[in-house]
């Protein structure tokens, strides 16, 4: 699939993963991309976008990924202005880090993590990347059913791409029971939405990244980073953003690649 007259959504495009699969889309020719984030910034960002490539080819949305009505909103205006959208990358995303049962040092009392924090995590990492992609898959839907068609062929070449953003956290990891919970779901939801999504002619696709030099990762403090992730990473240093969206491009533009791709730098965590 080219990127040439396809128009694409990134979800939290203005940091980490999101705002580098924004910059290499555009750089690799995509007609019109929805750029999604909560923050502002994602404004300005859009616009040093277009003055720097000379045409109107970022347009930034600023709202919530959970809000239902922001969602349609967002899908709405984008049929009306552009048609379908023929890719979706939901990469917002957050951590809500701690032990899954751990005894609170002041008061000697066993806890377990909080209903609250599983399910903000669920409700931004699962539920919405699954809920942007549907919308994504039912706006070609919906362009193929008022011009008549049915059942894609593959004679008309691939009409359109989701790519998840899953982590190398999807097989368990220490102290990211929500985090690691969300990304393991997504595997699921991926592999019942190729089976359904091909009938429109969309392929369905998720990406497993390792530790990645993102805002979300550095929060984790450099302490955290130098013990408990770079000793177990072959590269010995954190992946940079802009590799995963080389890889996120090219599970977009390789038919062939419907499945799952792992984007670890060797990542091998401890026992």
């Amino acid at each position: 699939m080219q990127f040439t007259g396809k128009t694409a959504i990134i979800t939290g495009a203005a940091s980490g993963i999101g705002r580098a699969t924004t910059r290499t889309l555009i750089e690799r020719d995509i007609s019109i991309l929805a750029a999604v984030d909560r923050n502002e910034l994602i404004r300005d960002l859009a616009k040093e976008t277009n003055d720097k490539v000379g045409r109107e080819v970022a347009f930034p949305y600023v709202g919530d990924v959970t809000c239902d009505d922001f969602r349609q909103s967002v899908y709405n205006d984008i049929k009306e202005r552009f048609g379908p959208a023929h890719i979706c990358i939901p990469a917002a995303g957050i951590t809500r880090d701690a032990l899954a049962v751990r005894r609170n040092k002041e008061t000697g009392k066993v806890e377990t993590y909080s209903r609250e924090q599983l399910e903000e995590v669920f409700k931004i990492n699962l539920v919405a990347p699954i809920l942007w992609a549907m919308d994504a898959v039912a706006s070609l839907a919906e362009d193929r059913i008022s011009r008549g068609l049915k059942r894609w062929s593959p004679e008309e070449g691939m009409q359109g791409a989701i790519v998840f953003i899953g982590s190398v956290s999807s097989a368990g990891n220490k102290g990211q029971i929500s985090y690691a919970a969300a990304k393991a779901g997504l595997e699921g939801a991926q592999a019942t939405l190729s089976k359904e999504a091909i009938f429109y002619g969309v392929r369905c696709s998720i990406i497993h990244p390792g530790f990645t030099d993102t805002p979300m990762v550095r929060s984790l403090g450099d302490d955290y980073i130098e013990k408990n992730i770079l000793p177990y990473t072959q590269l010995r240093r954190l992946l940079r953003p802009d590799e995963v969206a080389d890889a996120i491009c090219f599970m977009l533009t390789n038919s062939a690649v419907s499945g799952s791709v792992w984007v670890d730098a060797g990542w091998h965590p401890a026992a």
